[in-house]
């Protein structure tokens, strides 16, 4: 492992310190690319409008058509924590824009993991039908279903496709589905600046549209209905970015930041880059949070897992919220998800939060036994005197599908390498399939990778698709080892030394009068996450003692400038040498009424 220390523009640094900002936020701020305080605004106003993002508007308009004629609407879903806060947002934002609710008029589906596989196919587009829908959105999938969108059409259905995926690629050209409605920053021809904004983000996007477009009609007027926002007191506004003014207005428009703090938990849940336009959404969600303005499913999810609504962060967002959600995605039915983030009912939501908590432990123990196998089997791809190949490619027949995707990317940030893990496809008649979970490391783009495979082994892979950091794909299992030599040749051509090399960026060293326990909530107050990394500090240290505890993490007191801290290393069993290097995060821990700071260890240069 080498650690590296980001560069801090020494002018970004100061001019931050002289508009207000706290020297060590500045320092940190502007290592990540802040230059002006005026950046760090997380005003509504400031959001990018709905107006640059492609097709925004004429999805609003057909939306505004479809309300106004009564039409049954179905919402197809995906079954991660960005397709469920996706599909939330918009069950309760059409609700808040006056949609009659009922599962004859306003609905959702969807996908099974095993049996439909991801986005939208022929067979769910039946099933739609079949529910008597009139128009069927798409959120969080919908952009690569060209056959699902061609079928929908032909069976009369309106098709409104809100994603934030990439295009599928034919003959190395992008196609986008015919004959619908997209909305999607990353479609060929769309301005809006936030590509990496979540699906959630965009569903919330046309919202606002729809708002904006209802305003037009008449429907509404430019001023905020009365009252708290869902939930209690919470920073109010508008939320119309940039609002038009109204014409022929009859009521107060709704407000629909209320579903802010299911936006920032989707984008966070999702890893999506945190660019200026994602940072302001998840700060604006995550201060509902704290006011505990946040609908009754999220409340009861912070319960379950023993955290505190009112000292939220982004990292309850990822490894407590977003976790427990996925799982019911993973190894049952999403419906529990979404259920659970759609309801009003607080004893509903209890119920229904204890059921994924549970799912959720029963995920980890499966994980837990697969990530120890997938890791002896890619250990026996090399010998200790070697190093790993530049990809990894690892199947068992015991495999389960729906946890291939955390577990690959446990051995990617184990091995430093491109990973793919493989299970064996439960859906009927597809036994001779595999499906596969795939996620990189920097320098490697998977996608690209994937359809590099594709163009060079036509016919290998079934399906696939994906981003940057995470793909998926699907192949006959006779395939496995033609793509696993062919991931591994990309792999040797795109992939040096050096970003093979496990490297992690760090702040530099933390100046002890900064070793403090409110600087530690100072910290924990921003908003931090992919693309925007919190602050792991380094410098070298003196261990004084060090144990294990629960044998697999490592207790240790050290020296820090001279003084004695406490630290933990989550995870990491093996001792380190009397002075050494570390990667730190700064926290707090309680012991006796007391707080006091402690280091968690990221990483350590030996």
């Amino acid at each position: 492992m080498k650690i590296i220390t980001r560069d801090v523009p020494p002018r970004a640094a100061w001019a931050l310190e002289q508009g207000g900002v706290h020297p060590l936020l500045a320092r940190l701020f502007a290592a990540r690319g802040i230059t002006a305080k005026e950046q760090l605004d997380d005003a509504l106003s400031l959001l990018l409008p709905p107006s640059s993002m492609k097709g925004a508007a004429e999805a609003a308009r057909a939306l505004a058509d479809a309300m106004a004629a009564n039409k049954s609407i179905c919402i197809v879903a995906d079954y991660d924590c960005d397709g469920a806060t996706a599909c939330a947002v918009g069950l309760r934002g059409l609700r808040l824009l006056g949609a009659p609710m009922g599962f004859d008029r306003v609905n959702y589906l969807v996908p099974d993991r095993v049996t439909d596989g991801y986005g939208l196919t022929p067979a769910i587009a039946q099933r739609v039908k079949a529910q008597g829908a009139d128009v069927l959105v798409t959120v969080d999938n919908g952009i690569a279903s060209l056959d699902g969108v061609r079928a929908a059409r032909a069976l009369g259905l309106q098709v409104i496709v809100t994603d934030h995926h990439l295009p599928a690629l034919k003959g190395g050209e992008v196609v986008v589905p015919a004959d619908c409605v997209i909305v999607n920053p990353n479609q060929p021809g769309c301005g809006f600046e936030s590509k990496s904004i979540a699906g959630v983000g965009v569903m919330f996007y046309v919202l606002l549209a729809l708002r904006a477009e209802l305003r037009e009609r008449g429907v509404f007027d430019a001023r905020p209905a009365a009252g708290p926002p869902q939930g209690g007191a919470a920073p109010s506004g508008g939320c119309e970015p940039r609002a038009a003014g109204s014409v022929g207005a009859r009521v107060p428009q709704p407000k629909i930041d209320t579903l802010l703090p299911l936006v920032a938990l989707g984008t966070v849940a999702d890893v999506v880059k945190l660019d200026a336009n994602n940072r302001r959404l998840v700060a604006q969600g995550l201060k509902r949070v704290r006011a505990g303005a946040m609908p009754p499913g999220m409340t009861a999810l912070f319960n379950v897992a023993s955290r505190q609504p009112a000292k939220a962060t982004g990292f309850d967002f990822g490894f407590a919220l977003g976790p427990r959600l996925n799982a019911a995605g993973r190894l049952a039915d999403m419906t529990l998800g979404i259920e659970c983030l759609t309801t009003d009912d607080g004893l509903r939501a209890d119920e229904l939060a204890r059921t994924l908590d549970g799912i959720n432990r029963e995920r980890k123990a499966i994980e837990g036994e697969m990530r120890e196998q997938a890791l002896m089997l890619a250990e026996e791809m090399f010998d200790e005197s070697e190093e790993p190949p530049p990809a990894l490619v690892v199947f068992d027949p015991d495999f389960h599908e729906g946890v291939v995707g955390i577990v690959a990317s446990r051995l990617k940030d184990k091995m430093h390498r491109p990973t793919f893990v493989f299970a064996a496809s439960g859906a009927e008649g597809k036994e001779n399939e595999l499906k596969g979970s795939g996620r990189s490391i920097p320098g490697f783009h998977l996608r690209d990778a994937l359809d590099l495979v594709a163009k060079r082994h036509p016919g290998v892979l079934l399906r696939f698709g994906g981003h940057a950091m995470a793909a998926g794909c699907t192949i006959d299992e006779d395939q496995l080892d033609v793509f696993e030599a062919a991931l591994q040749q990309v792999a040797h051509e795109w992939l040096d030394a050096a970003t093979l090399q496990r490297r992690m960026e760090a702040d530099g060293a933390l100046d002890k009068q900064y070793r403090r326990t409110d600087l530690v909530d100072t910290l924990h107050a921003e908003v931090w996450g992919q693309g925007f990394a919190p602050p792991v500090f380094c410098e070298e240290v003196q261990i004084v003692s060090q144990r294990l505890v629960g044998e697999k993490h490592l207790a240790v007191k050290m020296k820090h400038q001279g003084d004695p801290v406490d630290g933990i290393w989550f995870g990491h069993s093996e001792p380190l040498p009397s002075t050494v290097k570390i990667a730190f995060r700064l926290d707090a821990d309680e012991w006796q009424g007391q707080r006091r700071v402690r280091f968690l260890i990221e990483a350590a240069e030996v």
